[in-house]
């Protein structure tokens, strides 16, 4: 379980707004640290929730199903407990099919056309884990055949802040981990 620095405001102290994430983090996700650290600064909750997600990634120029896609491939390959369980039921919701999600680290599965196999290509040079991730060529080929630049550059920056999201969470201990998260828990004695 999460156990952050941060102050953790509790959900009866939390503004109605952030109560409602509350309940959904923990109906969908079975924890809500995140929120309840959130509560120190609303605002900043309200612009990832309302500003990314409500704008960019559910509104913009590529399909939503892509993008969950895309950061059911990240948040697998980054081990993030919470996110894997929120994002799997909102992806199978837009679209993203069972076949997929188990299909995941075999882009080259037939479950997947060459749109979905040039995205999932795009997260494993975008994750955590790759420092010399690169959109070379032949990448940047494969999602031109679909993709046009600014469509491109819109996936590029939805996987930015999700993997930003990402090393936020683990580092400031926001979220459960899974045992292939690349970011692990310090021992508590070396870290204090």
């Amino acid at each position: 379980m999460p156990d952050p620095r941060l102050k953790k405001i509790s959900r009866d102290q939390l503004p109605p707004d952030l109560q409602v994430l509350w309940d959904n983090a923990m109906r969908d996700r079975d924890e809500a640290t995140l929120i309840e650290v959130a509560g120190n600064a609303p605002e900043v909750l309200d612009w990832y929730y309302n500003s990314f997600y409500a704008q960019m990634f559910h509104g913009g120029r590529v399909d939503v199903q892509i993008k969950q896609l895309a950061r059911m491939k990240l948040s697998t390959m980054h081990g993030c407990a919470f996110c894997n369980r929120g994002n799997s039921k909102a992806a199978l919701a837009d679209g993203v099919t069972q076949a997929q999600l188990d299909a995941l680290f075999d882009p080259d599965n037939a479950v997947f056309d060459a749109r979905e196999r040039a995205v999932l290509r795009l997260c494993e040079e975008m994750t955590l884990a790759n420092m010399d991730g690169y959109m070379n060529g032949p990448l940047y080929q494969a999602l031109s055949d679909h993709f046009d630049d600014g469509e491109i550059f819109e996936l590029g920056v939805c996987l930015a802040v999700l993997v930003g999201m990402a090393k936020f969470l683990f580092v400031f201990d926001l979220v459960s981990r899974e045992d292939n998260c690349p970011i692990s828990l310090p021992d508590q004695d070396a870290a204090e």
